[in-house]
């Protein structure tokens, strides 16, 4: 792989071919990408969607609307950071193509905004909700309907293959989604291959999948213009990351790892002083002792912790990056940056904690026990009102559903099983906690 073809400008139906040195200063096509991102409807959904509690009534508790925004403004610097030491590595993609630093910080805040954007509601209960309903619900009827991959992508439904679909989909009168250059949906696709094989290698790329099969020929098309490097042949559909998916990742990991730990000691439910150690001890080469003592709150020893954190994360991850840069461009690196992190054991207890006292704490299981009953149920209804197996299915009220959901009527007149399954998945996924709950009340007859 190179980095003249892995920062193409291309988007879905260019019939020229975009140059960076011709590239309007003002606002480059990099950029346009986050603009189209945080104006879609798709983003916004996400400030009532689970990060780390779902349905929380406190102000403080980040949803994934603000995980996303922190996770790019993260991924920006790291982009940045690895920009300019791969510029000053290879003058001429500067002098010869145009690029800057600016350039890879862009691509990578992009990405890194619409990492969850196609993540279902109460979080990856919601992903798992969704495929048990085909693997062990009512959705099992299908299963003799569909392909061998298609009935994958439904049991092992996935928000980053969902993620792909919202920015890439034609929906009438829309075609290409979101027109995203394809640098961004490469840095995007943590996951290039297809639901199967299902993790054929222990490979970090192969750990989930970054598309279904309704999006396959698109992929394709991203994949052959960046010039990502083909792992598998024949009919199964697999490649290398493109490089900056691994700033992608990184990101969300200094994110999640650093800011739901937060969230926790704010919510009381991690102790402060056993939290603060854990953070100390992940920052002790960095720490200004005596600005640290002049701190008088949780909350302002907290945000010292954290910036002093986010900042050690951000520069150990480019640096871990740029070094590895060969392998990374030959398809031979299959690890996180925070694999080799050199706080991988400190990174680990704080994980460990928050997976304790935080994901597995008693409010958090019990909302998404619930959100599990209801995605279940809503699954039910409006596979039933598009595809009745009975008469007594095919009833007055399955019909009103379908007038109730206009989103779900471009699917009525497709001959496609898998298209109307796969539809309706990503609709029941676009939902938000909120919009849920209400969902389930109205068709339960509970409110008006």
């Amino acid at each position: 792989m190179n980095w003249e073809q892995l920062l193409s400008l291309k988007r879905f139906g260019d019939t020229h071919k975009r140059l960076r040195k011709e590239q309007n200063e003002t606002r480059l096509g990099f950029e346009v990408d986050y603009d189209r991102i945080i104006f879609s409807s798709a983003f916004r959904s996400l400030q009532d969607k689970t990060q780390v509690i779902p349905l929380s009534k406190t102000d403080f508790v980040h949803t994934r609307l603000t995980h996303s925004l922190e996770v790019s403004v993260v991924g920006r610097s790291l982009g940045r950071l690895a920009g300019q030491k791969l510029i000053e590595k290879h003058p001429h993609l500067r002098d010869t193509f145009g690029y800057r630093m600016n350039d890879f910080g862009a691509i990578v805040a992009a990405a890194a905004l619409a990492h969850d954007i196609g993540n279902p509601p109460f979080g990856h209960s919601g992903e798992k909700a969704i495929g048990e309903y085909f693997s062990h619900g009512n959705g099992r009827r299908f299963k003799e309907q569909l392909t061998e991959k298609e009935f994958q992508d439904l049991i092992k439904f996935e928000g980053n293959a969902n993620g792909f679909k919202i920015l890439t989909e034609n929906r009438p009168g829309i075609t290409g989604g979101l027109r995203l250059s394809y640098s961004t949906l490469g840095a995007f696709t943590k996951y290039p291959k297809e639901s199967l094989p299902h993790k054929p290698t222990k490979k970090i790329q192969d750990r989930k999948f970054g598309f279904f099969q309704s999006e396959r020929a698109i992929f394709e098309e991203v994949a052959e213009e960046l010039g990502l490097k083909k792992t598998r042949e024949g009919n199964d559909i697999g490649y290398a990351r493109h490089p900056l998916a691994f700033l992608v990742e990184a990101a969300d990991d200094i994110c999640y790892t650093i800011i739901d730990f937060e969230d926790g000691i704010n919510l009381g439910l991690i102790d402060e002083d056993y939290a603060l150690e854990y953070l100390i001890k992940l920052v002790k080469d960095n720490i200004n002792t005596a600005k640290y003592n002049q701190l008088k709150s949780t909350a302002d020893r907290l945000a010292y912790l954290r910036s002093l954190a986010i900042n050690t994360l951000i520069t150990e991850a480019a640096d871990i990056f740029v070094k590895n840069e060969e392998a990374i461009l030959n398809g031979e690196f299959h690890e996180s940056l925070f694999d080799m992190s050199s706080y991988e054991a400190q990174i680990k207890d704080i994980i460990k904690i928050s997976i304790e006292k935080i994901y597995q704490s008693e409010e958090v299981i019990s909302k998404e026990i619930a959100g599990y009953r209801m995605l279940s149920y809503l699954l039910d209804i409006y596979t039933k009102a598009m595809l009745p197996d009975t008469e007594a299915e095919d009833s007055n009220f399955t019909k009103l559903v379908l007038k109730s959901v206009p989103e779900l009527e471009p699917l009525q007149n497709s001959d496609s099983v898998y298209e109307k399954l796969i539809g309706i998945c990503s609709y029941t996924a676009s939902l938000t906690d909120g919009m849920t709950v209400a969902s389930f009340k109205k068709y339960k007859g509970q409110s008006l």
